[in-house]
């Protein structure tokens, strides 16, 4: 199992990798490649009616003149060591890890995302929290008692929940339950540690929405895997020796039953992670999602770029603790 481990460490690193690079060169490669010059590229970042020697200079101070891969290794040290940025007399500390740094903002890329992700991470974890266990349950009661109706309500609900977009859900959630029924008041983020009850209270209906959207694919999930798993022999078998019904539906049905529904789990969480940009417009949450659509209206690179690989990074760290998760969920996969 530590090799196994190691083995994925040592992949994960290689994949973010060729992601930066591959994210790098479609930000800083493609355009040159489209027909765009390094001077309409400069101009990006210096105001109207700019002069030569203004171009010139922003050039040369976003190493915008060297070579892609040059520029691309430029990026990858300052992520270890930092980056100066001078501008004329004046210089900008780019302090480690130096994801970039906006030229139109003159702010740092990595304090901006980081002073944002509290906001994604609370959003994403409780959201999480709810979908599965809500999403789980409800697949194993309707797996448990196929054909009846709540198997039939449960289905439907979840066939609703799979269908309407974010965007509707949180908006009709706000028109009712903030609006029309002032249950939920419209409120700032309040960090966890300044007040957990307002924290609370300013994320359960986004909680409850986002998990509604996803736990209505884990219902459908769950009762696949658990009417093809209650139907094996050794089901038959463990109740013919006299198990007790729940340790045969838990320890064997719904052991066996979780293997998909982790990998799902993984790459929907390490989305979330990245940033839920519907979401956080939706409920005007300050988030990366939030944060990473106002640097695609600015047209600012750096940002992008730096929201992108925060989100590869999530993904592929999720994935890699899935992996390992499969040993301990399902016994078969060590015999493997």
């Amino acid at each position: 199992m530590f090799s196994y481990i190691i083995r994925r460490l040592i992949s994960a690193v290689v994949l973010l990798l060729i992601v930066s690079a591959v994210t790098f060169g479609i930000f800083f490669l493609l355009p040159k490649l489209a027909g765009q010059s390094t001077d309409q590229l400069a101009q990006q970042y210096i105001g109207k009616a700019p002069t030569p020697a203004d171009i010139a200079a922003v050039k040369k101070n976003l190493g915008l003149d060297k070579p892609v891969y040059e520029q691309y290794w430029d990026f990858l040290k300052g992520i270890f060591v930092g980056v100066d940025y001078k501008f004329g007399p004046e210089a900008a500390k780019c302090h480690v890890p130096c994801f970039g740094y906006s030229f139109k903002t003159h702010i740092e890329v990595w304090p901006e995302i980081q002073s944002r992700l509290p906001v994604t991470l609370s959003l994403a974890a409780g959201a999480a929290v709810l979908w599965v266990v809500s999403g789980v349950a409800t697949g194993v009661l309707s797996a448990l008692r196929p054909g009846s109706l709540f198997d039939r309500m449960a289905m439907g609900v979840a066939l609703a929940g799979v269908s309407l977009p974010m965007f509707f859900t949180g908006a009709l959630a706000l028109a009712l339950f903030t609006y029309q029924w002032p249950i939920f008041e419209r409120s700032d983020y309040v960090p966890l540690l300044e007040d957990p009850f307002l924290w609370a209270r300013t994320l359960v209906l986004p909680w409850v929405t986002l998990s509604f959207l996803y736990s209505a694919l884990y219902a459908r999930l769950t009762r696949a895997g658990m009417l093809e798993t209650l139907s094996e022999d050794y089901i038959r078998t463990a109740r013919a020796k006299g198990l007790r019904e729940r340790k045969v539906v838990v320890r064997h049905g719904l052991r066996a039953a979780l293997t998909p529904i982790i990998t799902v789990f993984g790459m929907d969480l390490g989305l979330l992670l990245g940033g839920a940009l519907i979401t956080e417009q939706v409920f005007s949450l300050q988030g990366v999602g939030a944060f990473a659509v106002q640097s695609i209206t600015a047209n600012d690179l750096p940002n992008i770029l730096g929201v992108t690989l925060l989100a590869a990074f999530f993904i592929v760290m999720c994935n890699l603790v899935v992996d390992v998760l499969y040993a301990a969920v399902d016994p078969r996969v060590r015999l493997s």
